[in-house]
């Protein structure tokens, strides 16, 4: 199919989503959901965190469909935007409960088992993203900054590349690298939670 053909389907099928067709979001969500998985699995701390995200990307696609616009960017590269933003906004939005939530924290309008539940929930939360910041640190220089920036500065690749005067395929490459070595597990570490 020539550029302005797959522009032309892929501006349609968004037009459908936009209109709740069943088949048009189902044909969305075939053609895209390993690629948003994947990239939510990269970026969240548990699978678990993942699955939900991806249910959030796609329904933050159906409701801004009728924004797209393949004159500004290709299909996968305005799903993957959207994708990537959603995961920042959400590491931001857990990074900042875990900073709200410490051990002498009170919560009064939680009795008994209630409060043991969230407490834990919280704990288990804050761990894991104090291991996955761990885990941050130890990245080489580059990668760690790319990280960092990307994901929790929320700046673009380009922008970073700007900044740091270098390459965007060289931070394309640094942000892959570290994404897989985020993901490695240690002998002694369980598989994805």
């Amino acid at each position: 199919m020539s550029g302005a053909k797959v522009q032309d389907a892929d501006l349609d099928l968004m037009r459908r989503v936009g209109e709740n067709e069943p088949e048009a979001v189902a044909q969305l969500y075939d053609r895209f959901a390993s690629l948003v998985y994947r990239l939510a699995f990269q970026a969240m701390p548990t699978r678990a965190d993942a699955e939900d995200a991806v249910q959030e990307i796609f329904v933050r696609l159906w409701r801004t469909a009728d924004r797209y616009d393949p004159k500004r960017a290709a299909l996968v590269t305005w799903v993957m935007l959207i994708s990537r933003r959603h995961l920042v906004d959400r590491l931001r939005r857990t990074k900042a409960r875990v900073k709200a939530v410490s051990l002498d924290d009170k919560q009064p309008h939680l009795g008994g088992e209630e409060a043991d539940a969230h407490s834990g929930a919280a704990m288990e939360q804050s761990e894991r993203f104090g291991e996955l910041m761990r885990r941050v640190n130890k990245l080489p220089d580059l990668q760690r900054t790319v990280v960092t920036r990307a994901y929790l500065g929320g700046q673009t690749l380009r922008q970073i590349g700007e900044e740091l005067n270098t390459p965007i395929g060289t931070i394309k490459s640094a942000l892959s690298r570290a994404l897989v070595r985020l993901r490695e597990r240690g002998p002694n570490e369980e598989l994805a939670s």
